[in-house]
């Protein structure tokens, strides 16, 4: 997914705090994701690669990275997190993050997230969610965490920039 689903006015976010946004939906993590993963942050360790060795056994099979799992946050969140119109929405970080369950590779997981703080800064905003990512089937979450975005403010409204952008992109080619 290449951005946010939908937008809204800070005031209208603003109304959202303590609210449950909702949930995306579900994500299967496969082995190809998890290898990839591997070799991309030079973890491949057994448990994540090697479904035959004994720590991964442990837990039925392999399991995905636990900085895996989280790094899928931000692209779950495109389907329920409204972007702030007229910004550039950043990721500003996390102040918890707790792996509660492990993620055994063919899982599907999902992210739900509530909106718990939002307030305005000198060049933007910034806002604070309760995520949790859950397992499919599964009672305990992969992960529980909060999560910080900063908004950058821009001239760019999505909503109703986007037909005037692309009628007058030079590097559009002529029909």
């Amino acid at each position: 997914m290449e951005g946010p689903v939908h937008s809204a006015t800070f005031d209208q976010l603003s109304r959202q705090v303590g609210v449950e946004l909702g949930h995306s939906s579900w994500v299967t993590v496969d082995q190809p994701t998890v290898d990839a993963f591997a070799r991309v942050t030079r973890d491949e360790s057994p448990i994540h690669v090697n479904a035959s060795s004994v720590e991964a056994l442990v837990f039925g099979g392999t399991i995905a990275h636990g900085f895996l799992t989280l790094s899928l946050i931000a692209a779950m969140a495109y389907e329920v997190c409204p972007s702030i119109r007229r910004t550039q929405t950043l990721n500003y970080g996390f102040d918890r993050v707790r792996f509660v369950a492990p993620v055994t590779v063919g899982s599907r997981v999902r992210a739900r997230f509530t909106l718990v703080a939002l307030a305005k800064e000198p060049a933007g905003w910034r806002a604070r969610y309760e995520v949790t990512v859950d397992i499919e089937g599964k009672e305990l979450p992969a992960v529980v965490c909060t999560w910080i975005t900063a908004g950058i403010e821009t001239n760019f409204d999505p909503e109703t920039d986007f037909t005037s952008v692309q009628a007058s992109d030079p590097l559009a080619k002529d029909a």
